[in-house]
């Protein structure tokens, strides 16, 4: 059995989190494979401020610092989880770190696309003693590929089954996994479905003055009603009629972009507002799954969003008669999956096997993700 750490921070800048993976065997699929511990390390509102203020206007000074910033708390994350479970690192074959994302932007047309994730790991290695590997996203989008998702592989890898299966993430951005019943021959996809809880937590934190950052158990929501006139701005983004490979990110689904959104519908009260941001999520997964060519028996939720029961109802009421389950259902902690994903992009590096899934990010052929940095 090999131990690999896996550390995630997503776009919806709640912190850290940090998985221990152990697997058996070195084939492409583990032979088996189990979640040894997982912890979320929350960033306090000063470390949130300058992650959203490198994304909306950072300096090169600024984003160079905050780089070796996360740097050093992703190593703090990495070495308080292996004590916590009794491990050294020596233990840990390798760290796969994906970093916090400050931009992305996938190609478009004859124009290439860009993508910057901080988080250095020169300071990872040095901190935690460990093999770093990073920079996934990279490659794929070298190969002319959206970067994304890049935990469509290993949905693939850990979850393809005898029934169709839908796995989708409601992280800051929503995205989708559809794998097709193993006996089907058919391909797999996957792609971006659009915001998942990034507009939702923006205006709660700015309906709130900052005393909320997400809407609990979905409370503001189920008080409001959601309006057709509101929804119909966002609705209206291209993005959402452009067919996949897609992805999308916090530069499209901006807080500039929420703020004005805010001020000209100002008259709705605060709980419309969140139940008009949260049928936008649902309804575009839902929207989104027109593009499935095999309808799944079953849809598993991952991310903050799955927390959230007045989306996970809207979704399920949408999507009916599909059942909608929490990813857990599967045997994985639906808060895991990100950072799990990126302990097995690490042991898939390390192993050589390439695992950006063209077929979902539409990269010209396999590639081998991510960049080492001995320990």
């Amino acid at each position: 059995m090999t131990l690999w750490v896996g550390v995630m921070s997503g776009t919806s800048l709640d912190g850290i989190d940090v998985a221990v993976v152990e697997t058996a065997g070195d084939g492409e699929r583990p032979a088996d494979w189990r979640v040894v511990a997982f912890e979320t390390e929350r960033y306090d509102g000063a470390a949130r401020a300058r992650i959203a203020g490198a994304i909306t206007s950072g300096s090169a000074a600024a984003i160079c610092a905050l780089d070796f910033e996360l740097g050093e708390r992703i190593g703090a994350a990495v070495n308080r989880m292996l004590a916590g479970a009794s491990l050294r690192p020596a233990d840990v074959e390798a760290i796969g770190s994906h970093g916090q994302t400050v931009w992305h932007e996938p190609p478009e047309g004859a124009r290439g696309g860009a993508t910057l994730q901080l988080g250095q790991a020169a300071v990872i290695a040095e901190r935690t003693s460990c093999t770093v590997v990073s920079d996934f996203r990279v490659r794929d989008m070298a190969a002319g590929g959206e970067g994304a998702p890049l935990t469509a592989y290993t949905d693939w890898l850990l979850f393809r089954a005898r029934e169709s299966r839908a796995i989708q993430n409601i992280g800051g951005i929503g995205n989708v996994t559809a794998l097709p019943a193993e006996s089907s021959g058919a391909t797999p996809q996957a792609y971006d479905t659009g915001p998942g809880v990034v507009l939702i937590d923006g205006a709660v934190e700015f309906l709130t003055e900052g005393r909320s950052r997400f809407d609990l158990d979905g409370e503001m929501a189920r008080r409001g009603v959601a309006s057709d006139d509101a929804l119909s701005d966002w609705l209206s983004d291209p993005f959402f009629s452009r067919p996949p490979p897609r992805s999308t990110g916090r530069e499209r689904f901006s807080r500039d972009r929420l703020l004005e959104w805010l001020r000209r519908h100002a008259a709705l009260s605060p709980e419309d507002t969140i139940a008009t941001l949260t049928e936008l999520t649902a309804r575009t997964i839902a929207d989104a799954y027109r593009w499935i060519e095999e309808p799944p028996a079953g849809c598993y939720l991952s991310g903050g969003g799955a927390r959230n029961p007045a989306l996970a109802s809207r979704l399920e009421q949408l999507l009916d008669p599909v059942p909608v389950r929490d990813l857990s259902a599967l045997g994985l902690d639906a808060d895991a999956r990100e950072a799990v994903a990126f302990a097995l992009l690490a042991r898939q590096h390390v192993l050589g096997y390439p695992a950006n899934a063209p077929w979902a990010t539409g990269a010209r052929g396999p590639r081998l993700l991510g960049v080492r940095t001995a320990a």
